[in-house]
This record gives C-alpha cells, sequence and structure tokens, in this order.
C-alpha cells in the first residue's frame, strides 16, 4: 500500500501524527494544504517529502486559471517557494521542486502542455522511488547474515517514502529471503516516530521487533544485544550524514561497541557539493519536548531547545546503501 496517492487531481496520504491508534487519510487540494501538511509532519520522511513536494506542484499547474505561460510559471514558482520554507533540512525537498521547475523550463508548448509536463514528471518520480526503495533494500540485504539483531532509529520505513523504506526496505527483504532477523527500535523522542511508525510497520509485517528507549541503545550495544545499526538519512553531505536527532549518539555508541553503523538512503539525499557547516539545522516547537500529545510533562516557561536532526560525521559510518549499491567507509573517507 502507498502512503502517498494521486488520485484525479487530488493527493491523498496517511496523517502521520495520530499513527498508531488511528490509520486516517487526509485529501490534499492546494500546494497550500500540502505544505502545511509538511510543516505539520504529517507527511514525513525524506523521500516522501520529496513526492509531496512534487505532488503540491502538481496541484498548482493542474488547478491553474490563468492562459499564459509566463503567468502560469510565476504561480508555480510561488508555490514552489511555498513549500521550500517548510522543512529546512530535508534535501529531498529541494531536489524535487527544482526538479519539477526544470521540467516546467524544459517543457515547450502552452499552459495545458505544461500543466501535462508537470503532473507527469511528479507521478513518474512517485514511481521512481517505489522502485529505487526495492534496489536499496536488495542491495543492503547483502549485509545482513541469518541471526542478526538490528538496531533502528526514527522510521525509514514505507511511511517514510511512498511505499517500501529505505532502511526497513533492507529490514523487509532480509526477512523475504527468509534470514532469522530481529529489530531493535529506538523511541525517538520527541515525537516517537520509532515508537509509534517503526514498530507499527514491523508488527504489521510479523517482523519481530523490541522496542527500547533512546536512551538505552548503549545498554543493549554493551550487552551484545545488537550486532547491526542502520538507519535512514535526510540529508548527505561530502563529510556527514544529517538525520534524526540522536542517530550522531547511535553511531558515536555504535563504534565504541565495534558494531557496523549502515545508512540507506536514496541518490536523491545526496548533496555531496555540502558540508556539514552549510546546513540549516531545522529547530521545531518547543511543545513537542514539553508535551506528549496533549499531557504536559515538564514545568511551565522551562526554557527548550528541540533540534529535529544532529549531524554524524563520516567516521563513524561503516557504508551507505543507495539504489546504485553500496558505498564503504574507505570510498566515504576517500571522497
Amino acid at each position: 500500500m502507498r502512503t502517498i496517492e494521486w488520485r484525479d487531481g487530488v493527493v491523498y496520504t496517511i496523517d502521520q501524527t495520530v499513527l498508531p491508534k488511528k490509520e486516517v487519510w487526509i485529501e490534499l487540494r492546494t500546494s497550500e494544504q500540502v505544505a502545511q501538511a509538511l510543516k505539520e509532519m504529517k507527511i514525513r520522511g525524506a523521500p516522501l517529502i520529496g513526492v509531496a513536494a512534487a505532488y503540491g506542484l502538481a496541484l498548482t499547474a493542474l488547478h491553474s486559471k490563468v492562459q499564459n505561460r509566463e503567468d502560469f510559471m510565476r504561480e508555480v514558482e510561488v508555490a514552489a517557494e511555498t513549500i521550500r520554507n517548510t522543512r529546512p533540512t530535508a534535501v529531498n525537498l529541494f531536489w524535487a521542486v527544482d526538479r519539477i521547475l526544470k521540467k516546467a523550463h524544459e517543457t515547450s508548448g502552452g499552459v495545458e502542455s505544461l500543466k501535462e509536463a508537470i503532473v507527469a514528471e511528479a507521478l513518474r518520480m512517485a514511481d521512481e522511488d517505489v522502485e529505487v526503495n526495492h534496489r536499496i533494500g536488495k542491495h543492503g540485504s547483502k549485509l545482513i547474515n541469518d541471526g542478526d539483531v538490528i538496531l533502528t532509529h526514527c522510521n525509514a520505513g514505507s511511511l517514510a517514502t511512498v511505499e517500501y523504506g529505505t532502511a526497513l526496505a533492507i529490514v523487509r527483504v532480509a526477512w523475504e529471503e527468509g534470514k532469522r532477523i530481529r529489530v531493535f527500535a529506538d523511541e525517538t523522542r520527541p515525537l516517537l516516530q520509532g515508537a509509534r511508525l517503526t514498530v507499527f510497520e514491523l508488527m504489521r509485517d510479523n517482523i519481530p521487533v523490541t522496542l527500547i528507549t533512546d536512551n538505552m541503545a548503549g545498554y543493549v550495544m554493551s550487552k551484545g544485544l545488537v550486532n547491526k545499526v542502520i538507519v535512514g538519512a535526510d540529508r548527505i553531505v561530502h563529510d556527514a550524514v544529517i538525520n534524526k536527532i540522536g542517530t550522531y549518539s547511535i553511531a558515536v555508541l555504535a563504534h565504541e561497541n565495534n558494531i557496523p553503523f549502515y545508512v540507506a538512503a536514496p541518490t536523491s539525499t545526496f548533496n555531496f557539493s555540502q558540508l556539514a557547516k552549510d546546513v540549516v539545522i531545522e529547530e521545531r516547537n518547543p511543545d513537542e519536548v514539553t508535551r506528549i500529545g496533549t499531557e504536559t510533562i515538564a514545568p511551565e516557561g522551562v526554557k527548550v531547545i528541540n533540534p529535529a536532526f544532529d549531524i554524524t560525521p563520516m567516521k563513524y559510518v561503516t557504508a551507505i546503501v543507495s539504489e546504485d549499491g553500496i558505498i564503504t567507509g574507505g570510498e566515504l573517507k576517500k571522497g
């Protein structure tokens, strides 16, 4: 089942903020609604964010009432800027917006030709994401042995993509190949994507999973309870991997315990022209830290920092798995 779908000029997607209690599909009819869903993390996960951004521009294009090319392109570019301003760290969003705009600028003809080209490109990107994720899974499964116990952080499964996942694609393919594996899932504070989403996905697929709090990762590693770590990524730059807050801590712990640390991501997440110092880390609402759902868990007025992502230096990365294959740590160090 796809996490996001285009049906007759309407985008349907799962509201990830209410899982696992409820499975609610929301309808998005404008790019502004897509942007709001991105801001509120009803849509989240780097590859899914990219496709959602493309669909947002497709909505603007399809429903545009303007008659001339210049005004049409201006309308699409305004929508693109709105979407760009939703999530500053996940590079797939910018990659998707740029790809749609490039397609539009390369398309000759009038407004109708532009509409058809933009919608077709967005649909193509969604289909490509599914294929890319399956290829990531097939490449990455070569790293998994029968009996492995894998630690993962946040959610890099089908809910973070159009359908199959990145880090969890590797787990799924290994499981489908008959390898008897188990997974430890970090809860992933503050929004609990590991507890709410990753555990939900794995239990749905009958893959054995054990939930732990984030601060138990060192304990389970030191006790030999896991022997591999696989995470996703929101941006991969020349010298680092940017992923959900807490990833850096896990990478350091894995290094200290001689556990391989693998990153699974499509090449659309790569931005090797940048360094870690160039990346803007998204700061989110303090309420995400001081509350769980509607319940306040901290004293009123406490000072909070809430970075959504952290930066893992490449020296801690054993290998990156993309749709093109496996890039080893030695190759990463060579640049």
